[in-house]
C-alpha cells in the first residue's frame, strides 16, 4: 500500500527535470553548430495521482506493481518540425548511454485504429537519491507539430466521451488525423523543393564564377 504519494513519485519528478534539461540540450547543440535542429521542443510530467489510481483499475495493476507495470508514469514528449526528424531523434536516442530502451512503438507509419500517430519509447532510467541509485521506467513519445495538435484535441474529447465516441464524431477524427499526416508530408515535400532550389542555386553561381 502507497502511504505517501509525494515520496513514490518524487524519482519520477527528479527523473523528468533531468531529462527535460538534457533533450532540451540537445536542441540547443544543433543550433549553437549552425544546424538545423530536429527537436522544435521538449515537455514533460509526472501523472497525476488520480489518473494513475484511474488506469491502476482500468488496466488492473496493483500498487506493489506499480513501478514494474505502469511504464507512462514518467512521461516527456519531443515535438518535431517534419516526420523524418522524427527518425532523426529516435536515432539520438538510441546512441545515449544513460537511458536503457526496452521497448519501441511506431505509430507514426503504423497508426492506432483511432489515427493517432506518435513514437514511442519505454525506457529505464537511473535516479541518484541520497539512499543510492534508482532505476526508473519512463516513456518518451516523438511526433509533429501536427501530430501534437490532433492528439492533443482527441484527449480532451476522450474525456467527455470517456473513449465512446458517436460513430460519426469517430470517423472525423479518423478523418482529420490524415488530413494532419497529410499537412506534416506537403510542408516536407516543400521543404525539399526549397532545398532543392538553394543547391540548385548555390551550384549556378559556382559554375558562373569558373
Amino acid at each position: 500500500m502507497i502511504k505517501n504519494w509525494s515520496d513514490f513519485l518524487f524519482p519520477y519528478e527528479q527523473a523528468v527535470g533531468e531529462l527535460k534539461v538534457k533533450l532540451r540540450g540537445i536542441r540547443k547543440e544543433f543550433i549553437q553548430s549552425d544546424k538545423r535542429s530536429p527537436i522544435e521542443f521538449v515537455t514533460g510530467r509526472v501523472k497525476p495521482i488520480d489518473s494513475i489510481k484511474e488506469k491502476m483499475k482500468r488496466r488492473y495493476v496493483s500498487e506493489d506493481r506499480l513501478s514494474q507495470d505502469m511504464e507512462d508514469i514518467a512521461g516527456l514528449r519531443i515535438m518535431c518540425p517534419f516526420v523524418d526528424d522524427i527518425y532523426v531523434v529516435v536515432d539520438i536516442l538510441r546512441r545515449r548511454s544513460d537511458i536503457n530502451i526496452l521497448e519501441e512503438r511506431d505509430y507514426v507509419n503504423r497508426e492506432k485504429a483511432s489515427g493517432y500517430r506518435s513514437y514511442h519509447i519505454v525506457f529505464e532510467y537511473p535516479i541518484e537519491l541520497v539512499g543510492g541509485e534508482k532505476k526508473i521506467l519512463a516513456e518518451i513519445q516523438v511526433r509533429t507539430l501536427a501530430m501534437n495538435f490532433w492528439a492533443t484535441v482527441e484527449h480532451s474529447l476522450n474525456y467527455k466521451y470517456n473513449g465512446e465516441f458517436p460513430e460519426g464524431l469517430k470517423k472525423r477524427l479518423q478523418q482529420s488525423a490524415e488530413t494532419a499526416f497529410k499537412l506534416d508530408e506537403g510542408m516536407s515535400e516543400i521543404r525539399d523543393e526549397l532545398i532543392e532550389t538553394q543547391e540548385d542555386g548555390t551550384k549556378n553561381e559556382h559554375n558562373r564564377d569558373e
